[in-house]
This record gives C-alpha cells, sequence and structure tokens, in this order.
C-alpha cells in the first residue's frame, strides 16, 4: 500500500505542477467571474432615445409617453420583486411588488408610480434588509423621452421629412445627439388612422408593440365618439381591459421549468466528470508513454511491481480529477449562495437534488467508478504505446466512441429523457455513468440505480483484471506495434517479447 500512495503522490505532484492543469482549472472561475461584466458588456448600455410629435390636441402623444412610462415602471416592479424574493426580505405585504414576481397590471404599475416609484419602495424594505445583503439594482432605463422642439409640430410634407431626418442621423460637426426614433401622430389621425415610427435602425419591437396599441385604443375610442356615444362612455369602451390577475412561479418553480432547472447539476455533473477524464487521462498518458520511452520504468519496476505501478497511477489520476471537481463545484456554490443575478437564481434551485444523501451517494459512486472506468482506457494504451504518435492512433478512436453517444445522452435529457436510447446507455458500462448522472435530475427507478451500479462495479473489477496483465507484459516491450493477436495474448496473461 506505501508503494501504491507513493505512485498516486507523485502522479498527482507531476500533473498539478503542469501549466495545462492550471489553466483548465481556472476556466470555470473565470467563467464565472466575468459571465456578469460579459452580459453587461454584450447589452446595450444606452437607452433608445425616443421622440413624440403630436400635430393634433396633443392627447394620443401624451397616451403614448404615459404608456411608455408604464412598461418601464413595470419592468422595475419585476426586478424589484425578484430582489425581495432572492434574499427573502419581509416587504411591506399591501405591495403588489412584494409577492412574487408576475405580470403586474396597469393600474398597479400607476399605484407604483404615484407611491413614489422605485425610490419610495427601496426606502420602504430599507429598514428590513440585513447587514451583508447586496443594495438594490434599478434596471437601466430602456426608452428614455426626449421633448420634441415646439416648433416641429408646426412643419409638414417635405420639410417635417427632412426635419425628421436630421433628428435621427444629425449633420457631420453637429453636436446634436441622434434620436433613435421618432413618433408622429398626424392631426388627422383619428380621421386617416395613419401614424408614422421613423427609427434610426431597426425598431424597437417593445417600442412598436406599445404605439401600436395606444393609437388602437385611440381609434376606438374616435369611432365611438363619432358614432354618438358620450365621451365618458366611448373613453371607458377604448380603455377598459379585463381584470385578468397573472401570477407565475418563482424562477426555477414551474412545472417544467424545475424539471430543467433540476437537471442542472447531475447533466454538470456528467460533463465535468467526461471533461475532467479527457483533460486528466490524457496527461496520465503523456506521463505514461514518456516513462516508456526514456526507460524509466526499468527503474521503477525494479522496486515495485506492475499492480503497484498501475493502481498508484489510476489513484494519482482519480485524485487529480476530484480536485478539478471539487474546484468547479466549489466556485459554483460560491456563484450560486455569494452572489446575485441571473447566474445565482439558476444555479440555486438547481441544487436542490443535492438535498437527497442517496442522491449525493449515488453521484459520488458513479463519479468515482466511472472515473476508473475511463481511465483504465486512457493508462492502456499507454501501456502499449512508445510515443504520442502511437498513442493518438488507439486514443481517438476510444475517444469518439465515448463521446458522441454522450452528446445525444444530453440532448436526449433535455427532452425529457423518455427515449429509449436513454435506457438502452444506462445498461452499457461504459456508458452508464454518464447515463445515470444525467437521469437524477429527471427522476430514474431505484432499482434502475443499482442493478447499473452493480454492473458498473463489476466491470470495474474486470477491467482492472485485464488491465493487470497487459499492463505486465506491455510495460517493458518495445519496438513495432502490437497486433490485436498479440493484445488478446497479453490480456490472457501471455508476456510480451522485449525488444
Amino acid at each position: 500500500m506505501n508503494n501504491i500512495l507513493l505512485v498516486a503522490l507523485r502522479e498527482y505532484r507531476q500533473i498539478t505542477r503542469m501549466r495545462s492543469f492550471w489553466l483548465t482549472l481556472l476556466i470555470l472561475p473565470i467563467a464565472l467571474a466575468i459571465a456578469p461584466l460579459t452580459q453587461r458588456f454584450m447589452s446595450g448600455d444606452e437607452a433608445d432615445r425616443v421622440m413624440i410629435i403630436d400635430q393634433g390636441d396633443g392627447a394620443v402623444g401624451g397616451a403614448i409617453a404615459t404608456r411608455l412610462r408604464l412598461d418601464e415602471d413595470r419592468r422595475a416592479m419585476s426586478e424589484l420583486a425578484r430582489y425581495v424574493q432572492r434574499h427573502k426580505l419581509s416587504a411591506p405585504g399591501d405591495a403588489p411588488w412584494a409577492k412574487n414576481d408576475r405580470w403586474f397590471s396597469d393600474a398597479e404599475v400607476a399605484r407604483f408610480a404615484a407611491d413614489g416609484g422605485t425610490a419610495a419602495a427601496i426606502a420602504r424594505i430599507k429598514p428590513m434588509v440585513p447587514d451583508g445583503t447586496p443594495e438594490f439594482d434599478p434596471p437601466e432605463p430602456r426608452l428614455v423621452m426626449v421633448a420634441a422642439p415646439a416648433d416641429l409640430a408646426a412643419l409638414q410634407g417635405t420639410a417635417l421629412d427632412r426635419r425628421i431626418d436630421t433628428l435621427l442621423k444629425p449633420e457631420q460637426g453637429s453636436k446634436a445627439k441622434p434620436i433613435d426614433a421618432v413618433v408622429l401622430v398626424p392631426a388627422n389621425f383619428l380621421k386617416t388612422g395613419t401614424a408614422r415610427l421613423s427609427s434610426s435602425g431597426r425598431p424597437n419591437l417593445q417600442l412598436v408593440g406599445s404605439v401600436q396599441d395606444v393609437l388602437t385604443r385611440a381609434l376606438r375610442q374616435g369611432l365611438l365618439s363619432e358614432s354618438g356615444v358620450p365621451a365618458a362612455i366611448a373613453t371607458a369602451a377604448a380603455t377598459v381591459t379585463p381584470n385578468l390577475l397573472i401570477s407565475q412561479p418563482a424562477p426555477g418553480s414551474g412545472a417544467r421549468e424545475a424539471m430543467l432547472v433540476r437537471s442542472i447539476v447531475p447533466l454538470a455533473s456528467s460533463y465535468l466528470l467526461m471533461m475532467a477524464l479527457m483533460l486528466s487521462g490524457s496527461w496520465m498518458l503523456q506521463g505514461t508513454v514518456e516513462e516508456r520511452s526514456n526507460k524509466l520504468l526499468e527503474t521503477v519496476l525494479a522496486t515495485i511491481s506492475p499492480e503497484q505501478l498501475m493502481t498508484g497511477k489510476l489513484l494519482g489520476t482519480v485524485a487529480v480529477g476530484l480536485t478539478m471537481i471539487a474546484v468547479w463545484i466549489g466556485c459554483g456554490a460560491f456563484a450560486a449562495f455569494a452572489t446575485q443575478g441571473a447566474i445565482a437564481d439558476m444555479i440555486r434551485p438547481a441544487l436542490a437534488p443535492l438535498t437527497s444523501w442517496t442522491t449525493i451517494a449515488a453521484m459520488i459512486y458513479f463519479f468515482v467508478a466511472g472515473y476508473i472506468a475511463i481511465s483504465v482506457f486512457f493508462l492502456a494504451v499507454g501501456a502499449i504505446s512508445d510515443s504520442m504518435n502511437d498513442a493518438q492512433g488507439y486514443l481517438m478512436p476510444i475517444i469518439l466512441a465515448i463521446v458522441l453517444p454522450i452528446s445525444v445522452l444530453i440532448q436526449g435529457i433535455l427532452d425529457g429523457g423518455k427515449g429509449i436510447g436513454v435506457a438502452v446507455l444506462t445498461w452499457i458500462p461504459i456508458w452508464t455513468p454518464f447515463a445515470v448522472l444525467a437521469r437524477l435530475g429527471l427522476g430514474i427507478p431505484t432499482w434502475e440505480v443499482i442493478g447499473s451500479g452493480v454492473l458498473l462495479g463489476a466491470f470495474v473489477v474486470v477491467q482492472l483484471l485485464l488491465l493487470g496483465r497487459l499492463f505486465r507484459a506491455s510495460l517493458l516491450a518495445s519496438g513495432q506495434k502490437p497486433s490485436f493477436k498479440e493484445l488478446l495474448g497479453r490480456l490472457r496473461g501471455q508476456p510480451a517479447d522485449a525488444n
């Protein structure tokens, strides 16, 4: 056992001193760190500047401006509701945003604005925020209203068109800031039903939808008034909307959403297993090939047996892989519970499967057993290869045989995990760890977990037995590549000719 541990420690130290190991180890922490910054930089920093020109009495233009302000306040209410829910704050019960994130009606949004908007809401919850809780960061507005010049409403025809073009694309050298969208409501809009929206680029779909809705209501109201309907009734008929109270589950708790979110950790563990195996296995393979080509193994085998060397290398590689996984899981847990934002909201409910000790035990077993099962192939390739070129010839078919079905498996899990292909892969030992890990989030029968686990354990025992024979017969053999017949002979324990 001392010899095995010494070999494992040497293997672990040798791999962890490689620059590629540290670069790989830091990939996930760096990705989690820069993800919020990337999202902020990739999104538009500046709000669209919108100008409304109403050549009539101003009622329609005023209604459009009011609607756009309501849309911005509704988005602020949604973000505030998520903040309260994320940090489990005791918000005022009479505030609509204190319950949960949902669709807020125009009446609720108008009340929110009348009560002081975001600033007043933050002041109300501030005494209830525990120390150390990040402050609420109000969302940046997507649309900003720009007042139209007084003389603009009087312009007509080509003069108006030229002026609008100048607003959208100021002349070179001008210090005027361009307007992103201009909404023009002609004086005869209620008769013609035609308005105009000019944009400096691709029009904002939110803006188009809001303007279209307000214009439609204005036309209906005008039509009713012309038909002799009293003004008060016409206004009510055009603006009346059903009091539809729309509620939605908390982020990550909907039926289908919850299923997908709960699958994140099992799917991620399956993917991390594959990635860690490919990396640590290749490092172990490279080390073994270099030891054979440098005749270092002859010195090592003078003090320990081939079986001890094999077991030590496997243990060292498994330790490297578990180190990588532990660091990545730690970074994910930190991102879930010590930060806020979209990433934390997604990861936190995704950790729900880890509340069951049976799930945790199953994940650990299949992870470790799968690591050993796949690492055996890398070690076997290293034992029979004299150079990395020889190793690549054996390794590529093995990697393809492992990776391609896993990509199909992950797609099957995302589609619900009910396909026959997912069930078949569960019972093929080389893919069992990936299939079971991926299915844990969706729910897998206990008998399948136990049965596939026993089969995987038996497969690993047979692998180690055959690898021990191959390892002993191939370590000191060099020269030409062994034929398929020679490989079978070595698996049966027949010694190889050393050249």
